[in-house]
């Protein structure tokens, strides 16, 4: 079986599905009580058609979220860090100005009750700032569930057999039970993970049972090596090094991802691909 015959885990969705349906009644019920608490009875119907709208926005970009995690990993240092502090502008006006389309066309279109939702500088600080921690809660969900759901027991690798003959494909346990063989040419880095590895593949991940130390021993040297204490990247699929801080450098990968070459790896690195600086 190749790595691209793999099923769509439809866990993923469907837990974002119950988070976001219980956060829009959460809140909902939220703004009614504090509203009746003030004295206003508003009812149910319009904090509903709020809620929903705003969550459906988030519900499109949840694809642009997990892109640009899988671009720019949370783990792959400071520059990333930044990168995902300055997504949360593009992120907010999008979420703000997508709500506010549906709630004008379902108020004057469906409804027939006129609305009107101005982009003022205002409105967008206003959201701006509840932006922020919702991006930040969609951040943790994202790298919560990407492990969460990969803790199921998974097989280790394959043992190299006696005489230094190195495997050319590992046996993993796919995310439901299914057992996937992934071809040792496929992976594009490896990411440790505590007692487990991470295998990034095409843009998947596969989580085994290994440390990093143990998984690198199984893999070529010429074909792989060791840049950071926490990865191993596949030679072949690095696009580009550049200097990085205190002497490190930066390395990304043909996948989008990014991880740091430190200098205590940098000599086996240049022992396959020399550096010019």
């Amino acid at each position: 079986m190749s790595t691209q015959e793999r099923s769509f885990d439809w866990r993923v969705p469907a837990i974002w599905a119950v988070l976001l349906v219980v956060s829009v009644f959460t809140r909902v019920y939220v703004d009614v009580i504090d509203e009746a608490r003030r004295g206003h009875d508003i009812g149910f119907g319009r904090p509903l058609v709020f809620e929903i709208t705003s969550h459906l926005v988030i519900v499109a970009l949840l694809p642009a979220l997990y892109w640009l995690h899988r671009r720019w990993p949370l783990s792959g240092g400071l520059l990333n860090l930044l990168i995902h502090a300055a997504a949360v502008v593009p992120f907010s006006i999008a979420h703000t100005a997508g709500m506010g389309a549906l709630r004008v066309l379902w108020f004057n279109a469906v409804v027939g009750v006129p609305y009107s939702f101005p982009l003022t500088l205002d409105r967008l600080g206003y959201e701006f700032a509840k932006d922020v921690v919702s991006y930040l809660m969609l951040t943790t969900g994202v790298v919560a569930l990407r492990y969460l759901l990969q803790r199921t027991p998974a097989a280790s690798p394959v043992v190299a057999p006696v005489g230094d003959v190195l495997p050319e494909r590992f046996t993993v346990r796919k995310r439901g039970g299914r057992e996937v063989v992934v071809e040792v040419a496929d992976i594009d880095w490896v990411e440790a993970a505590g007692n487990y590895a991470i295998l990034h593949v095409g843009g998947d991940t596969f989580e085994i049972r290994s440390s990093l130390a143990k998984l690198e021993r199984e893999l070529d040297p010429k074909r792989f090596v060791r840049v950071h204490k926490s990865h191993v990247v596949n030679i072949a699929r690095v696009a580009e090094v550049t200097p990085w801080v205190s002497g490190d450098w930066r390395i990304r990968l043909q996948d989008g991802a990014e991880v740091n070459l430190s200098r205590r790896y940098r000599q086996r690195f240049e022992a396959l691909a020399p550096l010019r600086s």
